[in-house]
């Protein structure tokens, strides 16, 4: 090859930085609002008359479709340009959010947000599949941490922007702006994304020729039976548990526990999603250089979790200043985990399904996902406490993390 093919070629793949920083933002653009209705939890309660089950599935609303939104949008992606498939998805979410800002009450908008999370299942591994796509595995490893932290991001800043855009405005305004925000990471997207060239390194393993649905039913039940899967999927469930409990929680714990004004608490939810921003890049990097491997990330997202959770539910966690260096602290294990969990998912999947494994892991996640917040808003309606539903997250966590473990030291000792 001549020097004059090795320039181009060189100026080709540095683009990969500007296919990750597109792919990153248009995350954090169409994540915006969904991931910062929490921060509304005041606001919305007051203006809808909403108990905290109700606004726990708000934000449910928006991740049930995903469920099935997950394995569509992996079929499209083997069909169609990612950029036609995110970019498509990110307009899905702004348009749904700019109708739903006309929805006249509760219902309507459980509605709109549904559609919404139709476009919003694209998102997620449509973005990933896009800078894998550009990256070999040297640098795989912190790329994906950076994209990922554009949903901590986009929820940092929103948790800064909409309850003052809903103090001044009212929550309808909020809709709006989400709206917008979202069409624009839908522009950047389709504006600016290529695919790499052909025959790059980036290439990605599709498992090989495409099978049936039936074959592909009967390899991710068969997967459900594996013991390494169960036990991936048990840390994947109790720890985005927690991190949507956080985004959910943070706001109405600080306000009614220890009597912080609701701005001042949503500023804190805004500091814990920032940092949850660093933990995603440096648990990230810290699993590529570690001797230890991913599992030791993950494991020790999991034993901080449980000691915050432990600390929320002690005398001190009524205090401002502890509970808002708990969520702080939260924030950054409570969020950082996924970097490193989806590493560890991808390395531990059987020789030519990774594509299943990786599928198989966040369907799961999203049930958690659905479920969590209406079921942690339920039982502290019910109890008129927050501390019923720490206990049962920090127990899940601690289920998870022996089962992991006693699965993980015969293999460290191999």
């Amino acid at each position: 090859m001549t020097a004059d093919q090795q320039t181009p070629g060189r100026s080709v793949w540095r683009y990969r930085w500007v296919v990750l920083g597109v792919a990153t933002f248009t995350q954090a653009a169409a994540g915006f609002f969904v991931q910062g209705i929490g921060a509304m939890g005041v606001h919305l309660q007051r203006e809808l008359s909403l108990s905290t089950a109700q606004l726990g599935l708000l934000l449910s609303a928006a991740q049930l479709v995903p469920l099935v939104g997950l394995l569509v949008a992996g079929e499209l992606l083997d069909r169609v340009s990612e950029r036609w498939v995110v970019g498509g998805g990110a307009c899905v979410v702004g348009v749904g959010l700019l109708v739903g800002s006309a929805a006249p009450g509760y219902v309507p908008l459980l509605c709109v947000l549904i559609v919404v999370g139709a476009g919003y299942s694209t998102i997620q591994p449509g973005g990933s599949k896009s800078v894998a796509a550009w990256f070999d595995t040297s640098r795989r490893g912190m790329a994906m941490g950076i994209r990922q932290a554009g949903l901590p991001l986009g929820a940092a800043l929103a948790s800064a922007v909409l309850p003052l855009v809903a103090e001044e405005f009212g929550w309808r305004a909020t809709l709006v702006a989400g709206g917008l925000i979202a069409l624009l990471g839908a522009g950047v997207f389709m504006g600016f994304y290529r695919r790499p060239p052909t025959g790059g390194a980036q290439k990605q393993d599709d498992g090989g020729p495409h099978a049936s649905l039936r074959e592909q039913l009967d390899a991710r039940l068969a997967m459900l039976r594996e013991p390494a899967m169960v036990k991936i999927m048990l840390s994947g469930t109790s720890l985005i548990s927690v991190q949507y409990a956080v985004g959910v929680l943070t706001v109405l714990h600080l306000h009614r526990t220890t009597s912080l004004a609701a701005g001042t608490a949503a500023l804190v939810l805004v500091v814990s999603q920032g940092v949850g921003v660093a933990g995603r890049v440096c648990l990230a990097a810290w699993s590529d250089r570690s001797g230890s491997g991913r599992y030791a990330s993950v494991m020790i997202c999991m034993i901080a979790v449980i000691a915050g959770m432990v600390a929320l539910m002690t005398p001190a966690g009524r205090s401002p200043a502890v509970a808002c260096a708990v969520f702080v602290w939260l924030g950054f294990f409570g969020y950082g985990w996924y970097g490193p969990w989806v590493a560890h998912v991808a390395e531990s999947a059987p020789p030519g399904k990774t594509g299943f494994a990786l599928g198989l892991a966040m369907s799961v996640n999203q049930i958690a996902i659905v479920l969590a917040p209406p079921a942690l808003g339920l039982l502290i309606d019910l109890t008129g406490s927050f501390t019923p539903a720490w206990g049962v997250l920090a127990a899940m966590t601690a289920v998870a993390l022996m089962a992991t473990a006693h699965g993980e030291r015969p293999r460290a000792g191999a």
